[in-house]
């Protein structure tokens, strides 16, 4: 077992977040009551891993203009976990997909590669939220 050190190798459960959206729904809508259902991504990648997939993949959609910087995974730093830093997070999936018959749409490379294009879309949101402006009030609503 890798020992949580700083090194990255934790390993999470990654989901795209429309997905897990669309897993809510339909629990709401077939799942039986008092029934619990595990969400899941069936995406157990190393937290170094993801650093590293998300570096590539805005290496090709915006190439770094850093000087001295030709790859984005050169800014890459490893600090120290936190106390209590679980090493796994998994969560077991297979009843949702046995009983209501749901499993995500995107797998991790077309799920990361949407989040990263949506934050490039929305970079004043993103500069807001850095800034302290955006207060979390809602968005997009009708009439606004």
């Amino acid at each position: 077992m890798i020992k949580g050190d700083g090194n990255g190798k934790q390993i999470r459960d990654w989901l795209y977040v429309d997905d897990h959206a669309r897993a809510l729904l339909h629990v709401a809508l077939t799942g039986k009551i008092s029934e619990t259902y595990n969400i899941g991504g069936h995406n157990e990648l190393q937290n170094i891993d993801v650093v590293k997939t998300v570096c590539s993949i805005l290496d090709e959609l915006v190439p770094s203009k850093l000087n001295g910087i030709d790859k984005y995974e050169q800014l890459v730093t490893y600090v120290g976990d936190r106390a209590g830093h679980d090493v796994r997070y998994a969560i077991d999936a297979t009843k949702i997909a046995d009983e209501l018959n749901w499993t995500p749409d995107e797998t991790f490379a077309t799920g990361i590669k949407k989040t990263i294009q949506w934050y490039l879309d929305n970079k004043t949101w993103c500069e807001h939220v850095q800034d302290g402006s955006y207060q979390g009030e809602r968005l997009g609503l009708v009439g606004k």
